[in-house]
């Protein structure tokens, strides 16, 4: 089994991305985008499966794990697609075509990146990756009073979404058995949450999501127009990206692929074995 190897890489635009990568080069490529609060750790375990057949890659979102954005960043969605993009482009074995694997923020930064290139995008593996109004859970009811208000007592009122308890139910709710779940997941996403100032990067980009759910039309458009090959793996229990997200897909996409996991948000943590063999037959019957 193939093991991945971790980069930094120093871009033009003054930030320096730490990436995994693992496969050969001349393979189809899929990029791993992952969420919050995590980072490409996430993927630590998918990787070597998907390498024997695939190049792989897993970036850190500016934010998110050790990528060090540079000191005048914003924190933005636009900007964090805009850094993925141009990490893309400087890579020393830049892919030309690639499939998108998006969870939760990876989805609308990976979105972003198929309507800067919709051509390059070979398919798209959606687990609790959002583009819908539909699968916007009652757990983002305070977030979403915030986004309407932008005030000081409404941003307040989120900050224990960046706290350890929040991060550990995360990883736990919804799982049918939460013993499972390793604690270093959570417990490392937590020590890089922790970290001087990085709680108002996290606040900064919750009140941006706002600006996703505004491009949700144009995600949505270019699935009609592109008929991009589609699979929704989806951990059912989610309470921020609930089922009706995957099910939405079938609106724009019909032939879209979807399944339902009995488990939380992180599903990857449980169920593996099942996601990564969807996946290959999915990426398989693509002829990828």
């Amino acid at each position: 089994m193939s093991t991945s190897s971790v980069h930094n890489l120093s871009l033009s635009s003054g930030d320096t991305v730490f990436y995994r990568e693992a496969g050969s080069p001349s393979n189809p490529t899929i990029l791993l985008l992952h969420g919050f609060p995590t980072s490409s750790h996430q993927y630590r375990n998918l990787i070597p499966i998907l390498a024997t057949k695939y190049h792989v890659l897993a970036p850190d979102l500016p934010g998110f794990g050790f990528t060090v954005p540079a000191k005048d960043y914003v924190y933005t969605f636009d900007n964090l697609a805009k850094t993925i993009s141009t990490w893309l482009k400087e890579l020393p074995n830049s892919p030309s075509k690639y499939a998108i694997y998006i969870f939760d923020y990876g989805a609308p930064t990976g979105l972003r990146l198929a309507l800067e290139n919709p051509s390059a995008i070979t398919a798209i593996i959606s687990q609790n990756g959002n583009a819908y109004t539909d699968g916007l859970g009652a757990a983002w009811a305070p977030v979403q009073q915030y986004w309407t208000t932008g005030a000081d007592k409404d941003r307040a009122s989120i900050q224990g979404l960046v706290s350890f308890t929040t991060t550990k139910w995360q990883y736990t709710d919804g799982v049918p058995d939460p013993s499972i779940i390793q604690p270093e997941t959570y417990t490392l996403d937590q020590a890089l949450l922790d970290r001087p100032g990085n709680s108002e990067i996290q606040l900064d980009l919750f009140y941006d999501y706002r600006h996703n759910v505004e491009m949700y039309p144009k995600f949505q458009e270019y699935f009609r127009k592109s008929q991009v090959p589609l699979l929704a793996v989806w951990g059912s229990n989610d309470k921020f990206f609930i089922p009706a997200g995957a099910e939405a897909f079938k609106k724009d996409l019909p032939k879209a692929e979807v399944h339902m996991l009995e488990t939380g948000h992180f599903a990857l943590e449980s169920n593996l074995r099942d996601i990564s063999k969807l996946m290959l037959a999915f990426l398989e019957k693509q002829k990828l």
